[in-house]
């Protein structure tokens, strides 16, 4: 599959996983199991993982398939699962933490 651009794995996404756009732009996207963050290259993944350690609940980076071996240590700490453009887990999220 080729490389997607920001817009279109956004669509991607969000036809895959009946994903809305997010009203508060938290996030780029909801569905029922989290927020979702896109990084469509190499250079927005670190950008994505520091802007989804701010979310509540479930959360996930979606990104290109072939970004896996760059997104998988920024991962790492941040509780966020990551999707590609089918809607496939790469990653799986972790539990969310509780506000004390």
């Amino acid at each position: 599959m080729s490389r997607l651009d920001h817009e279109a794995l956004v669509a991607s996404v969000a036809e895959a996983v009946g994903a809305s756009a997010d009203a508060s732009g938290a996030a780029d996207l909801v569905f029922d199991k989290g927020s979702i963050v896109v990084a469509a290259s190499a250079d927005d993944l670190k950008g994505a993982f520091k802007r989804v350690k701010k979310i509540d609940g479930y959360r996930w980076v979606a990104i290109n398939r072939a970004d896996l071996f760059g997104a998988n240590p920024l991962s790492l700490g941040s509780k966020a699962g990551i999707i590609d453009a089918h809607g496939e887990i790469l990653k799986n999220a972790d539990i969310p933490r509780r506000k004390v």
